[in-house]
């Protein structure tokens, strides 16, 4: 990888237009000296957006599509942002790593998916967390060494429907759970924020990327968003990294790492009154947590059947032909009915298989 003295870093994005790209594409505008763009792809669902991102920044590759993003991440450069979002992103991922470069991850779902087979791929701190829950870990670890971490503790915002019942919560329809009251985020996310998969999602990804135990995870209810998440020290300590809810600051510091870019989000406003409220996570109404621990212990390929189930429910619910309740608990029939390989880290063809039996398990239950 080029020195960071010697001039502007060179990045790839791949999903420049979705939330995380076009986000990453501002940091990138507003410090034109720092980082040149070399590479650029996306899904292909707003071509108009993507030709204008092309026009602006000349990247010497750019295409649409899954080849082309795992085309992308093998480019020369200095860091890949992986902004895509689901389980296409696991092979650009993959890219990434064998080619040595730096993996700036949003993509979540090629790590869960990937679990050991990732990780394997991945130097020592060559992927970098993107999520703003993994970088406020990330940032708040400088703190402290390894063994002296006691506890992680991962904020979630409760998602529109914080303190309602599961009673409460069966007629929920798609527009309401659009309606995050504090991000703004591509349809599957902001639904899996509402069901609280994607804090599921996020417990297994500490794990993987921070080494910690399952039972040594936390997930606390913060409404706010203005903690993003905290590290408890083995004195009684605990580093809490606050910033106003925005994802800029981790996607600057993921292509930046381990430095700073400057002004690149308003701080909190130390001026004003500030209260931050925590409130324990009700398992009964959002059971999401609790299977995803039970899927990351499990091991293997239960990860990205968690992942690929959840994405074909969140299809239905989008489309009217399942209820939100019903979404984790078809999950839920579709994880326990995955039989774990007892042996071997799984390869890239037994994760896609594993994510495709899911996907058709969870059509199946669906349509009976």
């Amino acid at each position: 990888m080029a020195d960071r003295s010697a001039g502007p870093r060179d990045v790839v994005i791949l999903g420049s237009t979705g939330s995380i790209g076009t986000q990453a594409l501002d940091v990138v505008r507003r410090n034109p000296g720092r980082f040149r763009v070399v590479g650029l792809t996306a899904g292909g669902s707003n071509p108009d957006l993507f030709a204008q991102q092309v026009a602006e920044f000349a990247p010497a590759f750019h295409g649409l599509g899954e080849e082309a993003s795992t085309e992308a991440a093998a480019h020369p450069c200095d860091v890949v942002l992986n902004g895509i979002t689901g389980a296409v992103g696991l092979r650009p991922t993959l890219a990434a790593l064998d080619a040595g470069t730096t993996l700036a991850l949003a993509n979540k779902e090629s790590l869960i998916m990937g679990g050991p087979l990732v990780l394997e791929r991945a130097r020592p701190g060559q992927i970098v967390p993107v999520d703003s829950e993994h970088s406020a870990i990330a940032q708040c670890l400088r703190g402290g060494s390894a063994d002296e971490v006691r506890r992680l503790v991962l904020t979630a915002s409760g998602g529109p429907f914080r303190g309602r019942s599961r009673d409460e919560l069966a007629a929920v329809t798609p527009e309401q759970a659009m309606a995050h009251p504090t991000w703004d985020m591509g349809p599957v996310i902001t639904i899996n924020s509402a069901t609280l998969v994607n804090k599921g999602l996020e417990v297994i990804e500490a794990h993987l990327l921070f080494g910690i135990p399952f039972d040594r995870i936390e997930v606390v209810v913060h409404p706010t968003s203005v903690v993003h998440s905290m590290v408890e020290f083995v004195d009684g300590s605990t580093l809490v990294q606050a910033s106003p809810p925005t994802m800029l600051i981790p996607i600057a510091l993921g292509l930046a790492w381990p430095d700073r870019v400057p002004d690149t989000a308003p701080p909190v406003d130390w001026t004003r009154t500030e209260t931050w409220e925590f409130h324990p996570l009700d398992d009964e109404a959002f059971p999401a947590v609790a299977l995803a621990r039970e899927a990351g212990q499990r091991g293997g390929t239960a990860p990205a059947v968690y992942n690929a189930a959840n994405e074909v429910c969140v299809e239905a619910f989008r489309t009217g032909r399942l209820a939100f309740v019903d979404i984790v608990d078809r999950v839920g029939d579709v994880v326990r009915t995955h039989d774990v390989p007892s042996e071997g880290t799984p390869t890239v063809d037994d994760v896609l298989a594993a994510d495709s039996w899911a996907r058709d398990l969870a059509h199946h239950l669906i349509g009976n």
